[in-house]
């Protein structure tokens, strides 16, 4: 029987079928819904034709309050500073009217509530049968990025100022280095063993400290004991000798400047407080600061931040301060030429350093530690010093105190050959007459007395072992005469 090959099948072809425009249209407004990003809809006249939820959650406005308004009167996009483009020169607008599409990221979106926040966005034209028929605005926040791109920025700085500060310190070292420092307080005498318990004290603090006394008592040396028995004995020590700098530029000194700041200053300096922070700057002769910079080291005290000369960067430090000084500031600030304020914050901890002629017995040990270094220093044999010497050292009264001394036995090693080292004798008697240092008011000398008797008591006023048995007074004296000289 033949098969009936009209009843026979074939596979039928696919029905495409075409979608309407209505179709497409939801198609599109599905995609773009789903976008992150942003989604404005614009017509030829730039006002909004579509919305996407991302740009309601982003700005807060509803899609059915920013339909059929222009981006400006809903968003006025703006340069960060909250400077407003002319819609003329919007580059939405611009892309309506040119056809040509726009790129931004250095604009911000504001919001429904008042804030805003970074975009980056582009601006497509729609053309339509040759014509510019609307745009579509996608743009996304970049506050992230932006926060990213800032705290990139600060830590380049920080590298920045990290490896100034480094290269600051080790010119600063290199400059000791060069420099030869005897860091040990050499001697047994009271005076020298009371040093040793004040600086065992105050050393572990953070309390600043005065120490006072005449040229080349070693009052640097002292300094640098107390630094070396802190915890910031890792950091360095910083010195500064005020007396030395001109006025002009102290300030730059302490506190560094910025390239530019004055005709001079080709590039960026660190400044010693800055140098110093973690660690302890050494003031020398701070009683010839000028008033106008101790205005300035008093702020950082209390503040502990500064700008450098010609910045507005306000930098923040940790700096314990050691002053030092070869006048009495009291005095200082009884004439006006120091601050009251300064010294009050400075002399936290009072260390008065005797000069030589106060302890005597202390010579010998100098004279044989100084000679000792000098030989080693020069290749020579030390064989002591010679009996004549020592006498006649023990009886000039040294009004270069220490340093003087050093200079004397160092010359003496370096004309000396072999045997007990000589060094040629100064007129002692002419030494006695002379009158090496400044006579002091009556005040000044009572003010003076009743410190050391109250240091030589510990501070103790009444009592058997108090200052005021020694001075043979009744206690309630001693204190309004300690009261009067400003010692309470």
């Amino acid at each position: 029987m033949a098969k009936d090959r009209s009843s026979s099948t074939k596979p039928s072809k696919p029905v495409r079928q075409t979608m309407t425009q209505h179709e497409l249209e939801q198609r599109h407004r599905l995609i773009l819904e789903s976008m992150s990003e942003g989604v404005y809809g614009l017509d030829a006249q730039g006002r909004a034709t579509f919305v996407n939820q991302a740009a309601e959650a982003m700005t807060g406005w509803r899609a059915d309050e920013l339909i059929g308004q222009t981006i400006h009167q809903f968003h006025h996009h703006s340069h960060a500073d909250g400077t407003h483009y002319p819609q003329k020169d919007c580059p939405i607008y611009q892309s309506i009217k040119d056809g040509q599409t726009r790129f931004n990221e250095s604009e911000v979106f504001w919001c429904k509530d008042g804030s805003s926040f970074p975009v980056d966005y582009s601006s497509t034209p729609i053309v339509h049968s040759g014509q510019i028929t609307g745009a579509v605005v996608v743009f996304k926040d970049i506050s992230e990025r932006k926060l990213a791109q800032e705290n990139l920025r600060e830590a380049l700085n920080q590298v920045q100022r990290l490896k100034d500060r480094l290269q600051a310190e080790n010119r600063y070292l290199q400059e000791e280095r060069q420099t030869e420092h005897n860091s040990e307080l050499v001697g047994q005498s009271e005076v020298i063993r009371d040093l040793h318990q004040q600086i065992s004290l105050v050393a572990p603090t953070e309390a600043s400290a005065l120490i006072q006394g005449e040229n080349g008592t070693g009052k640097e040396l002292i300094a640098r004991a107390l630094h070396q028995q802190s915890m910031r004995r890792d950091r360095p020590l910083v010195k500064i000798n005020c007396g030395a700098i001109p006025e002009g530029l102290i300030d730059s000194e302490l506190f560094g400047h910025e390239k530019g700041a004055f005709t001079s200053a080709v590039q960026q300096r660190i400044g010693r407080f800055e140098l110093a922070d973690g660690g302890t700057l050494f003031l020398d002769e701070v009683s010839e600061m000028p008033l106008e910079a101790q205005v300035k080291l008093l702020r950082v005290l209390q503040e502990k931040e500064f700008e450098r000369v010609g910045g507005n960067q306000t930098i923040s430090v940790n700096v314990r301060v050691i002053a030092a000084s070869n006048r009495d500031l009291h005095q200082a600030v009884q004439e006006g030429r120091f601050r009251m304020d300064l010294y009050y914050r400075l002399n936290v901890f009072p260390i008065h350093v005797a000069p030589l002629r106060h302890r005597k017995s202390d010579i010998p040990i100098l004279a044989n530690h100084f000679a000792r270094l000098a030989c080693q220093r020069l290749g020579k044999t030390f064989n002591g010093i010679s009996p004549s010497t020592l006498k006649w050292l023990g009886e000039y009264r040294w009004p270069g105190n220490v340093r003087e001394l050093q200079n004397r036995v160092e010359h003496a090693v370096i004309l000396h050959s072999n045997g007990p080292l000589v060094i040629p004798k100064l007129n002692v008697e002419t030494s006695d007459g002379v009158q090496d240092v400044k006579p002091m008011s009556w005040q000044e000398a009572e003010r003076q007395h009743i410190q050391s008797v109250l240091e030589y008591c510990r501070g103790v006023i009444a009592g058997d072992q108090g200052a005021a048995r020694i001075l043979q007074l009744p206690p309630s004296t001693l204190r309004s005469r300690m009261q009067k000289l400003g010692l309470l």
